[in-house]
């Protein structure tokens, strides 16, 4: 079976761009800011980006791009012993993230709805939170969390170029119009000057006193807005061809991933200062309780909240298709199996596993703080000492292709990845481990307890 490839570098570009923009950079990038700080969060967000994050991609890359496999397929091509399981924790990453990425997707994609129908003429934050109740769980929310299932299984089902890159290269020039246009739109309101305070101007001594919390949460944000730790950079590196600079195509994609979160920042903050709202307030839960309010006390509320809305659903559709070609790859790769049958059989086993995010919200925090603060860090942890310490001379020399001699950056990469990689993503591991057995031990044993 010939194996897929690119049409364009555009379309490689934007389809990398398209799952790093996702509910990641415009759903949780806001609360997770707020819950950390405001602006001590954004500043370890893009040191992370900056750092961590441009040279993790290019580890990515190179394996994908050499091994042109999936990445149970690419790591077990590379490496031997135990290495060989590496890529599983890939494909575990995905359904898990999947399962619950599509019910917060159904989410996004009923409250734009709502706007429509109904408007969000919702000033009362305890009725705002009681509309979030009905939509967060029940047998609607299952309908829109098999809707979306639906869209992404048939998006992969097209294939590589017919699929997926016709499809984000209207959904990422779409998503980046409507945020330009919502900060643009943020920016006249009255509470801006304050909410970009809080925002921009970091505070130096809650960062000290709280920087237990902030990195592990930096941390697993930047790995998740950029798709790292979870295959995602493996599977599209491999449509590539051997012509290609991965270190500038890493650039533009880091750099685009982060102007879209820094504007999603610029579009929630004076939306919420304008209604007097607190950042961060709510959870996972709290940019549609909050937002909602917001919408009702803003002139032109309900057309703002429909394509604000209807553009984190098209966010959320352009990150949730690279998820699930990371497993399509698989049995694509490894067991021969068409695209249509293999797109359809895991689309459904995802939506299945994301079931009972629909029954009650524990389940979101229990798969959420999993995937974000354990299994994304891990996977980048593994990678990078993989590349670092296993295969550092292979890594190099698929660098270089499409570049030429990499002069002393091939060796510095190299000793990024090695040493100051392994270090901070080691740190935040470990704390994340800690926060989900707290989790665990606290909060879902009360859960437990109680049914």
């Amino acid at each position: 079976m010939a194996r897929e490839t690119w049409a364009t570098r555009a379309g490689f570009i934007l389809a990398a761009v398209g799952s790093a923009v996702g509910l990641g950079n415009i759903w949780r990038f806001p609360f997770i800011t707020g819950q950390e700080g405001g602006g001590a969060f954004l500043l370890v967000y893009l040191l992370f980006v900056a750092l961590i994050g441009l040279p993790a991609i290019l580890v990515e890359f190179v394996i994908g791009r050499r091994t042109e496999l999936n990445p149970v397929g690419a790591i077990r091509a590379l490496g031997s012993g135990a290495w060989n399981h590496l890529g599983w924790l890939f494909v575990a990453i995905g359904f898990v993230i999947l399962s619950y990425y599509s019910v917060v997707a159904g989410w996004f994609l009923r409250y734009t709805l709502i706007g429509v129908l109904d408007g969000y003429a919702i000033a009362d934050t305890g009725e705002a939170q009681a509309l979030f109740g009905t939509v967060a769980t029940g047998i609607d929310t299952l309908l829109f969390h098999a809707v979306f299932m639906a869209l992404v299984i048939g998006i992969i089902a097209a294939g590589v170029r017919r699929g997926i890159e016709i499809g984000v290269k209207i959904m990422v020039p779409a998503i980046l119009v409507l945020l330009v246009g919502l900060a643009a739109y943020g920016f006249t309101l009255d509470a801006s000057a304050a909410a970009y305070s809080y925002y921009l101007s970091p505070d130096f001594g809650y960062l000290i006193a709280n920087w237990t919390s902030i990195l592990p949460a930096a941390a697993g944000q930047a790995f998740f807005t950029l798709s790292l730790g979870m295959g995602v950079m493996i599977t599209y590196a491999s449509y590539l061809g051997e012509d290609r600079n991965l270190v500038a195509d890493a650039g533009v994609i880091a750099s685009l991933d982060t102007l879209v979160a820094v504007l999603v920042g610029f579009v929630v903050f004076p939306f919420l200062f304008a209604a007097g709202l607190e950042p961060g307030s709510g959870g996972p839960g709290g940019i549609f309780v909050s937002l909602t309010t917001a919408f009702a006390g803003i002139p032109g509320g309900r057309v703002l909240g429909v394509v604000f809305f209807g553009m984190v659903g098209i966010a959320a559709l352009s990150s949730a298709i690279s998820i699930l070609e990371v497993l399509v790859s698989y049995l694509i790769d490894e067991l021969g199996v068409s695209r249509v049958p293999a797109s359809a059989a895991l689309g459904v086993a995802v939506f299945l596993l994301g079931v009972p995010v629909t029954i009650d919200l524990i389940f979101l925090d229990l798969f959420d703080l999993l995937a974000d603060g354990v299994l994304l860090v891990l996977g980048s942890l593994l990678l990078a000492l993989f590349v670092g310490w296993v295969v550092p001379d292979i890594a190099r020399e698929e660098l270089s292709q499409g570049i030429g001699d990499l002069g002393p950056f091939g060796n510095a990469w190299i000793w990024i990845v090695r040493v100051p990689i392994v270090v901070v993503v080691a740190v935040s591991l470990y704390l994340g481990v800690v926060d989900y057995v707290e989790f665990l031990t606290g909060g879902f044993a009360e859960w437990l307890a109680a049914q």
